[in-house]
């Protein structure tokens, strides 16, 4: 009965299938969760391989302690787990012993267990302080960004980071709302983001302080500035043949995506095997409507690294 009481809780994977689709096209023997979350993706992974080995990888001391304990027991012997920044996933190989993978995920989104602990302040329907670390060990918080940022500082960050329409609307609304008492909880943001907008825009399908939300949540965690080369590192540790796999939520992400796979591919070392961006079906965004906005982009390592292989 405690199983299925904790199935409930853990966070659903998104594109489960697809991401499979690219695992099983061939024996593989290492692969990579590097947002291992609650285990969701290296679960289904190892539900539906026989030889493969899972090394997940997550920041969140919550995440690695969830799902260690939930699959290092179901899966002796064929996963382990490490805390830390899958941007650094060289060190973590290196510390298992491993010089290059199969195959390698990285999904993009916040969990729902990150989403739905109040306290950790990334949703903007519940009360909580605004914390927004994915590493509860980081030493910056969003709260440190709306206290201590200048006006034009938050504005860009809500621009670039938020493709916030509003931002300089919002940013001067903060500032003057801190000049007043200082901003401390998500509840309280929000309603200084609604102060700043006109109606038409309050009243949308989407919440109002859902862009103000991401923007802040990508510069308290640093998501974009080492994505890029993030991206690049990981394909470098795959074997001949291996994929990476990317799932992302936003354009910001995704068009970092698109651009490394292309110059990869351009260059001879790649093959992108999703030329269209795979999306996830009706069917699964009604049953997780969280998956809506998901992409997912899959390269392929071609031969030896650096030279490239003619198709």
């Amino acid at each position: 009965m405690m199983d299925r009481l904790d199935e409930r809780i853990y966070h659903k994977p998104v594109m489960v299938e697809e991401v499979l689709s690219f695992v099983n096209q061939r024996k593989r023997s290492v692969v990579v969760d590097c947002t291992l979350g609650d285990g969701g993706h290296s679960q289904a992974i190892l539900d539906n391989t026989q030889d493969t080995f899972v090394i997940g990888i997550d920041v969140d001391d919550g995440a690695v302690a969830v799902a260690g304990k939930r699959l290092g027991s179901m899966f002796r012997g064929r996963f382990h787990v490490s805390k830390g920044d899958y941007r650094e996933l060289n060190w973590h190989l290196a510390q298992s012993g491993v010089p290059r993978v199969s195959g390698i995920l990285i999904d993009l989104g916040v969990s729902s267990r990150q989403l739905d602990q109040a306290h950790r302040g990334f949703s903007y329907w519940v009360e909580a302080p605004l914390d927004m670390r994915m590493n509860p060990q980081s030493p910056r918080t969003a709260r440190d960004i709306v206290v201590q940022s200048s006006e034009a500082e938050l504005e860009r960050i809500l621009r670039e980071y938020g493709e916030e329409r509003f931002s300089r609307q919002i940013a001067r609304a903060i500032v003057e709302q801190r000049d007043k008492r200082q901003i401390e909880t998500t509840t309280e943001l929000v309603e200084v983001i609604k102060s700043a907008l006109p109606a038409r825009a309050r009243y949308k399908q989407q919440h109002p302080a859902r862009k103000t939300f991401q923007a802040l949540r990508i510069a308290v965690n640093d998501e974009l500035s080492r994505l890029d080369g993030a991206l690049r590192r990981c394909f470098s540790l795959l074997e001949p043949e291996g994929v990476l796999m990317v799932i992302t939520y936003h354009s910001l992400e995704d068009r970092i995506a698109k651009r490394v796979f292309k110059q990869a591919e351009t260059g001879g070392t790649g093959l992108v095997r999703t030329k269209k961006v795979i999306r996830p079906s009706e069917a699964e965004v009604a049953g997780n409507p969280r998956a809506r906005s998901a992409k997912l982009r899959v390269i392929q390592s071609q031969g030896s690294w650096g030279k490239g292989r003619k198709r």
